[in-house]
């Protein structure tokens, strides 16, 4: 691969943009300044630095993100900042989305990716990928309604009765619930339909992968081999055979 196309695939801009950036002497490979835009590199575990910054050339973003309250997962928010605004620019140009969307007021761990195979693999109701989320109830739980979520309620566009994969009761107003699709509001209406209502809601888990304590809201890194291991079971070729991360 060329470096000026291994630049353009990493998110830095059209081939013009990555040529006048290799021209300009800002791109360096083991501390060399590169200064051919067509020279031919290896890209398998290549580390790069642009203007002095380190990165890693990945065939495919994955990435975790702690998501604050108050952000939309669109590329194209109506009424609050995009997820989006907390990441790179190199990112966003890369065409990373978010693996299932959070609700704007809904905060936790959201993945992103640019790989089309994986969004679809975690986020498709028929693999039940299981995502927990603790949530906060207005009123105290009560047996009834953990029974409720366990046993399935009823939603207007679901033809069979939804149920909770996993459900247990924290505290008094509190619960960690576990389900393996993404209804629109799913765990607001679930709620709803077992005589309670949402106040907080906060993803903490996607398959194995826990949110981090270190990671703190707005805050992202990357995912690397282990960590997809985690969520689905085995990591994406593309990435198992990657280097350590720089």
């Amino acid at each position: 691969m060329t470096l000026e196309k291994l630049l353009q695939s990493q998110g830095f801009g059209s081939r013009r943009d990555c040529r006048n950036l290799i021209l300009a002497g800002r791109v360096a490979i083991d501390g060399a300044i590169q200064e051919q835009p067509g020279a031919e590199v290896d890209p398998h575990g290549l580390v790069f630095t642009i203007d002095g910054t380190p990165w890693r050339y990945r065939q495919f973003a994955y990435l975790a993100l702690h998501k604050p309250a108050g952000y939309e997962c669109s590329h194209k928010p109506h009424m609050h900042p995009s997820v989006f605004s907390l990441l790179p620019p190199q990112l966003v140009a890369r065409g990373v989305q978010c693996v299932g969307r959070l609700d704007f007021d809904t905060t936790g761990l959201l993945l992103l990716s640019d790989d089309g195979a994986f969004i679809h693999r975690c986020s498709s109701p028929k693999h039940q990928l299981p995502k927990r989320y603790r949530v906060t109830a207005k009123h105290p739980l009560t047996a009834a309604q953990l029974a409720a979520l366990q046993d399935g309620v009823v939603l207007h566009d679901a033809p069979q009765p939804v149920r909770a994969l996993a459900c247990k009761q924290v505290a008094e107003h509190q619960l960690d619930l576990t389900i393996g699709e993404g209804k629109y509001h799913q765990v607001k209406r679930m709620l709803a339909a077992a005589g309670n209502r949402v106040e907080a809601l906060h993803r903490s888990a996607v398959g194995g992968f826990e949110l981090e304590a270190e990671l703190a809201p707005g805050q992202w890194r990357w995912l690397e081999a282990d960590d997809l291991t985690r969520i689905e079971g085995a990591p994406p070729a593309a990435i198992s055979e990657d280097q350590p991360a720089a």
